[in-house]
């Protein structure tokens, strides 16, 4: 059997401040899919092994993906959709293999993964196996269950099971094509805009919402369930935590244990809010404090939610009160431009932050030395957020600010998933008092083993953590905790 594994990739903040052309997707075509993922743990990896295991023919397409950022402009997406599905056209298949978001939207199409799953369904037919692996966060809607034979989304955050995911959505494809099964899907859209100081699946009460997914497992019948903790900084309706369970060839039982799930989701509704801590009152904190490094958060400019990692908040606290032995890489493509031209050793007038959304605080002008110029390339063969293994932060200078505080500037905007990043710079983690990750969750799989402490901080921002600082227009009302819901 021959399968095509596709897909384009992206997590949508319609709260960010610009929109995200088709400049800042990465696209790999046929073998060079191959090469980039064949064992490293991402969805595609998954699936090039489960087709393996099975003797079919795995036929990689196209895969474009794109740091979580803005709205996916129209032509981007058209661009981009209109390629995958020539190349399905242009040949015939057992099944598909998709490896997208959930939480994609575009100029024209606020459900984009729900788009690109119907055009697909409409180019290989009603009865061709088309299944897709889902990051966790996942907005799944009713045209993405029904354009697909099975959805199955991740079970841990950060994001260590992609391969894993992927493996079970391609062996459900498989054995729907040799009819070994008739998978039958249904979609419970839960109510809840889930906080994302509580998406972590190793702490309660995900922990043991998600172990709740063993015991069906288990059950006869139940080919995959899923609980998608949702993606709140996309503003559409489909917006919000949801469940999906996989049966086969029984509708009913899908349904009443997806209706289960949820119920059960929903029961501890009460224990999915939280506060994060004041950036002042961290650093306070941290001042007299010996040993570290202590992981400092910076939720409102989470790359890894869409947000464009400039922001300077932190920083500009830091500098007022004398805070030493902090480290943070920002995104500052101007500032890396002055230090290539300056060379190490020389210290440099250069003003960042804040370039992308001079809402969230003044922009900062310092002067600093110039310790390293690198290529921003490393790579992370242990399991990492999504299981990617390759990185590229583009151009990268390391400098050093008046006062203790160490900066890596980068070129491009990439999710903190990886300590390598540090180290491939020369810098060692564990001199540092405080390192600040523009991450939530993403970051923990990296960094948590070496952190003596993590705070998460309330930071402004398009991914902050306070849901009520953000004004959604589309969204379903009423959601907890954002309206009073009735039982």
């Amino acid at each position: 059997m021959r399968f095509a594994i596709a897909g384009i990739h992206h997590e949508s903040n319609t709260f960010a401040p610009s929109v995200t052309g088709a400049g800042a997707f990465v696209s790999q075509w046929g073998d060079d899919i191959r090469l980039a993922h064949e064992g490293a743990q991402s969805t595609i990896a998954g699936y090039l092994a489960e087709c393996r295991a099975n003797a079919v023919d795995a036929v990689p397409l196209v895969f474009a993906q794109a740091t979580p950022s803005g709205t996916i402009t129209a032509d981007a997406f058209e661009l981009m959709l209109g390629q995958l599905v020539d190349l399905l056209t242009a040949d015939e298949w057992h099944g598909v293999l998709l490896a997208l978001h959930g939480a994609a939207v575009s100029e024209d199409f606020p459900d984009a993964d729900g788009e690109i799953l119907r055009r697909v369904r409409e180019a290989v037919g009603p009865t061709t196996p088309v299944v897709a692996a889902l990051d966790m966060h996942a907005n799944v809607s009713r045209a993405m269950l029904e354009a697909s034979t099975a959805l199955v989304t991740y079970r841990t955050n950060p994001h260590v099971d992609a391969a894993a995911r992927a493996a079970e959505a391609a062996h459900i494809a498989i054995a729907a094509a040799q009819g070994f099964v008739q998978p039958m899907q249904s979609l419970v859209m839960i109510p809840i805009a889930l906080n994302i100081l509580r998406q972590n699946t190793s702490q309660e009460p995900l922990h043991s919402l998600l172990q709740r997914l063993d015991d069906v497992l288990t059950r006869p019948g139940i080919l995959s369930a899923s609980i998608a903790e949702g993606y709140p900084y996309a503003d559409v309706p489909e917006m919000g935590m949801s469940v999906v369970v996989v049966a086969d060839g029984d509708q009913d039982l899908a349904s009443a244990t997806a209706d289960e799930l949820a119920a059960h989701v929903w029961s501890r509704r009460g224990e999915l809010d939280a506060v994060a801590v004041s950036v002042r009152a961290a650093l306070v904190g941290l001042m007299d404090g010996k040993g570290g490094p202590v992981l400092l958060l910076d939720v409102g400019d989470n790359i890894g939610g869409g947000a464009p990692g400039d922001s300077v908040v932190i920083l500009h606290e830091a500098l007022r009160l004398g805070f030493a032995g902090l480290f943070m890489v920002l995104f500052a493509p101007d500032a890396v431009r002055v230090c290539e031209q300056a060379g190490p050793g020389v210290t440099v007038t250069l003003r960042m932050g804040a370039a992308t959304d001079p809402s969230i605080g003044p922009p900062l002008t310092v002067d600093a030395t110039v310790l390293s110029l690198n290529d921003g390339q490393f790579e992370d063969s242990t399991p990492t957020h999504g299981g990617q293994r390759y990185f590229d932060a583009g151009r990268t200078a390391v400098v050093e600010l008046q006062g203790g505080i160490t900066l890596a500037l980068t070129s491009r905007a990439i999710i903190p998933a990886s300590r390598v990043q540090m180290t491939s710079l020369g810098l060692d983690p564990s001199r540092f008092r405080a390192i600040v990750a523009k991450g939530v969750n993403s970051p923990l799989a990296g960094y948590s083993s070496i952190a003596a402490e993590v705070l998460v901080l309330d930071t402004p921002g398009c991914a902050a953590a306070d849901l009520s600082r953000l004004r959604y227009q589309h969204r379903r009302v009423p959601m907890h905790p954002l309206d009073a819901v009735a039982e």
